[in-house]
């Protein structure tokens, strides 16, 4: 079993690892003065293409200095994002072994922990 997990573990990984070079290796958006800017420019220059007296509904609360602070902000976000995601799914494993270890002594005819108590 454990032998089939790493085999799907191993394709998943060719497959980010493909989806991040492919991109650079094909010289995608080298036609483009930032080839690799995000879907919020994108869109500005779309939108500043299409209507150009086109005035935003509202300006941004908080505008980084630089765009360097702004991919570090993302990256912190990104960050805390998977660690409550680890957390979450950790916590539920660590939850399902216990219940498992718990059926497991009871099955076994060990009682369990709190058996011997008087409520």
């Amino acid at each position: 079993m454990k032998s089939r997990n790493t085999k799907i573990n191993g394709l998943l990984l060719l497959l980010v690892a493909a989806l991040a070079v492919l991109p650079l290796a094909l010289g995608l958006g080298d036609h483009k003065e930032e080839p690799f800017a995000g879907a919020d420019a994108e869109a500005e220059t779309a939108i500043t293409e299409i209507e150009p007296d086109y005035e935003p509904w509202f300006s941004p609360l908080y505008e980084p200095p630089s765009g360097e602070i702004e991919s570090a902000l993302f990256a912190l976000q990104a960050a805390l994002g998977a660690g409550v995601l680890a957390y979450y799914f950790g916590l539920r494993r660590g939850r399902r072994q216990g219940e498992e270890r718990a059926a497991a002594r009871t099955e076994g005819g060990a009682p369990a922990p709190d058996a011997d108590k008087d409520a």
